[in-house]
């Protein structure tokens, strides 16, 4: 059930962005067990100059195939279970061509009554959905 946003600079070809998005999921999928069919994901491509993204004083260059990576999940997995999954979107993601130093994600808990999925009602709340074990 994340949501997940993922912001590239223009000029990949459309194969390459589902490529990149299916590699975020299949990360989410095995780390968390998530179902397949949770899948939520927006893509936004952005002209040159328009993600800005330095090193935060590690000392490495992003290139311009930097991803910024933005995962709204519910709040109770373990640190342990983040890294796992940072871990594992880095390296689906090098399947695909980017390089480890492009892999920018941040991520974003929330609670159950902070999600709707239609209709205008928050089904975890109301019980139309179960709420995910962590």
């Amino acid at each position: 059930m994340p949501l997940v946003r993922i912001d590239v600079n223009q000029g990949r070809t459309p194969e390459q962005l589902q490529a990149l998005s299916r590699g975020i999921h299949d990360a989410i999928v095995a780390e968390y067990g998530i179902p397949e069919r949770d899948y939520f994901h927006v893509l936004t491509e952005h002209p040159a100059g328009q993600i800005l993204a330095q090193d935060a004083g590690l000392g490495f260059e992003r290139t311009p195939g930097v991803l910024m990576i933005q995962i709204f999940t519910q709040a109770g997995r373990s640190q342990a279970a983040k890294q796992s999954l940072f871990a594992a979107i880095a390296e689906k993601l090098a399947a695909t061509g980017v390089a480890g130093e492009d892999v920018f994600i941040g991520y974003v808990e929330n609670t159950a009554g902070d999600w709707s999925f239609g209709f205008g009602r928050a089904q975890y709340v109301t019980g139309e959905l179960g709420v995910p074990s962590k």
